[in-house]
């Protein structure tokens, strides 16, 4: 009879709404036991969520940090890039960003952009996998749904961050009749940009109609989202402005095309439409666009931490 050795090790958290730093990711393992093929477990799930937040070490992966999610499909990788139409682009899968090879349980991906990346695999537990880039020493961890159990809703709200930057410009196309005359009244074009500190904003007072590549930036500063407590789909939105005081919203989504800013201070709505969409990550829709337009990647919530040695880390 063969010795079967039980390796111990803390459990992760599988959901999609927790983030974990624990560093020691080893599972039970059985030899006796046959051991299931990485393309079985890559598609075992239509949609596999990036948690960003749980990321182990200080490399970049750039598809895997532009995505929110991934789904293997013959060959064919598809990832959710962009908020603006998730759910329903792509049927819930995104767009055809890459090609793949599945074997051994390592994943190599040739990406469209970004080129070739070698993964090591491994399961975490049945709905979470962990991809591990040797060439950078960093790990990404996916959990595992299915189209039809898939919170879309959440990761819209919970990244509405992104949102705001996946348009070259939102103009303003009402203002209300109530509410007392304020400065912003004469603030007719935001830009939220993506990339360098992910956190700066543009405004223009040119006039409405204008074409959003004759705009002229009036005013910087940065922005930044927060939560109402009782109300997830309610946000904050607060304009830092350079050299003036900020100006702060309650920030409602009507459609992913169109917002609502209350100005409280005032009483003042307004409303404002997304122009000159960007679509992550099509050559086409990048031509002409400045680097901190094309490098949208998803910021950590917390500081990056070490990765534990490969040594580490049992493969199924």
């Amino acid at each position: 009879m063969k010795t079967v050795k039980l390796l111990f090790s803390f459990a992760l958290a599988t959901t999609i709404f927790t983030s974990c730093t624990t560093d020691v990711i080893v599972d039970d393992y059985h030899p006796s036991q046959p051991s299931i093929s990485v393309n079985q477990l890559l598609n075992s799930y239509e949609l596999w969520y990036v948690d960003i937040n749980r990321t182990l070490g200080y490399g970049t992966t750039p598809f895997l940090q532009k995505a929110f999610t991934l789904s293997f499909r013959n060959g064919v990788l598809f990832a959710n890039n962009n908020l603006v139409g998730i759910g329903s682009s792509g049927n819930g899968y995104g767009i055809d960003v890459a090609s793949y090879d599945a074997y051994n349980m390592i994943l190599d991906v040739y990406h469209d952009i970004d080129g070739f990346e070698t993964f090591d695999v491994y399961q975490i537990d049945n709905n979470t996998i962990e991809l591990y880039n040797p060439n950078n020493d960093t790990s990404y961890f996916l959990d595992g749904y299915q189209r039809s159990n898939f919170d879309y809703d959440f990761v819209f709200y919970d990244n509405i961050h992104y949102f705001l930057q996946e348009y070259e410009a939102w103009e303003k196309t009402y203002t209300s009749n109530f509410g007392a005359i304020n400065e912003f009244d004469n603030e007719h074009y935001l830009q939220f940009l993506a990339g360098g500190n992910d956190s700066e904003f543009r405004s223009s007072q040119d006039p409405n109609g204008t074409n959003i590549n004759n705009l002229y930036w009036d005013y910087t500063g940065l922005y930044g989202v927060g939560n109402v407590s009782g109300d997830f789909y309610l946000k904050t939105l607060t304009l830092d402005y350079d050299f003036f005081d900020n100006e702060h919203f309650e920030l409602s989504v009507i459609n992913d095309g169109k917002i609502e800013l209350y100005h409280p201070r005032s009483g003042t709505v307004y409303e404002f439409v997304g122009r000159g969409y960007i679509q992550y990550l099509k050559e086409s829709n990048t031509k002409g666009k400045t680097a901190t337009e094309k490098e949208k990647l998803r910021k950590f919530r917390e500081d990056k931490v070490d990765n534990p040695r490969e040594s580490t880390r049992v493969k199924l």
